[in-house]
């Protein structure tokens, strides 16, 4: 697998929360917590894109072109 390095910057408090479910053991480390945040993202974003195009087909079914 390659994997590349991103930089980027939080405060000072989403990293004390971050550390926080770390410590309580959802995740081994800060990378594979914001790898999975970044998947998680991406699906929802993925599926909002998806159920707008559906609700554009059914308008489209139902009123026709404008």
């Amino acid at each position: 697998m390659n994997t590349e390095t991103i930089p980027a910057k939080v405060t000072g408090r989403l990293a004390s929360e971050m550390d926080q479910v770390i410590e309580e053991g959802w995740y081994a480390n800060r990378s594979e917590l914001i790898r999975d945040a970044v998947r998680n993202l991406l699906r929802k974003i993925k599926v909002e894109r998806l159920e707008a195009a559906v609700k554009e087909d059914v308008a489209w079914g139902l009123y026709g072109k404008d």
